[in-house]
C-alpha cells in the first residue's frame, strides 16, 4: 500500500479562507447588529432634514413620510438629469471646468429651493397640529435634544 502523502495548503488558499472568514463575520456581525438593535425588517423613514435638522427629526415616521410625499409631488422641484449631465461633462474631451461649475452651482441653486419649500411644508405642518400634538411634538423635540 503507498504512503498518502499529506501536503499543505498553499499559502494562497490560507489567504482566501481567512478573507472569507473575516467577511463571513461582518455579514453575520452586521445581521446580528440589525437584530439586536430592533430595526431588522423596519424600512427606514425617509431622511428629510433640509436645513430643519432636529426639527425634521421630531416628527413621527408617518409624518416625514407625508412631507417626503407633498416634497415629490411638486414637480417645480424636480431636476433635470444632473448625475447624468454631470458624467458627460466630466468625460468630455476636451474637459471644460466651466460646464462642471455651471452644473454644481445650478444644483445648489436647486438644493436651496428644495430646502425654501420643505421650510415652508413643515411650517404649515406644525401650524395645522392641534394644541396637544404641538406640545407632544415639542416633548419629542426636546427629548430628541437631550440625546
Amino acid at each position: 500500500m503507498a504512503d498518502l502523502v499529506q501536503t499543505r495548503p498553499s499559502r494562497i488558499w490560507r489567504i482566501v479562507l481567512v478573507v472569507s472568514l473575516a467577511l463571513n463575520l461582518a455579514v453575520a456581525g452586521m445581521i446580528g447588529g440589525a437584530v439586536v438593535s430592533g430595526r431588522f425588517g423596519e424600512h427606514p423613514s425617509p431622511r428629510i432634514d433640509f436645513g430643519v435638522g432636529p426639527v425634521a427629526r421630531a416628527f413621527s415616521d408617518d409624518e416625514r413620510r407625508a412631507i417626503a410625499r407633498a416634497l415629490r409631488a411638486d414637480r417645480s422641484l424636480r431636476g433635470d438629469d444632473f448625475r447624468g449631465q454631470m458624467a458627460a461633462a466630466l468625460r468630455a474631451d476636451p474637459y471644460d471646468p466651466a460646464v462642471t461649475q455651471a452644473l454644481i452651482e445650478d444644483q445648489a441653486a436647486r438644493l436651496s429651493q428644495v430646502q425654501a419649500r420643505a421650510r415652508m411644508v413643515v411650517l404649515d405642518r406644525i401650524a395645522a397640529m392641534s394644541p396637544d400634538r404641538r406640545r407632544a411634538f415639542a416633548d419629542r423635540l426636546d427629548r430628541d435634544q437631550r440625546r
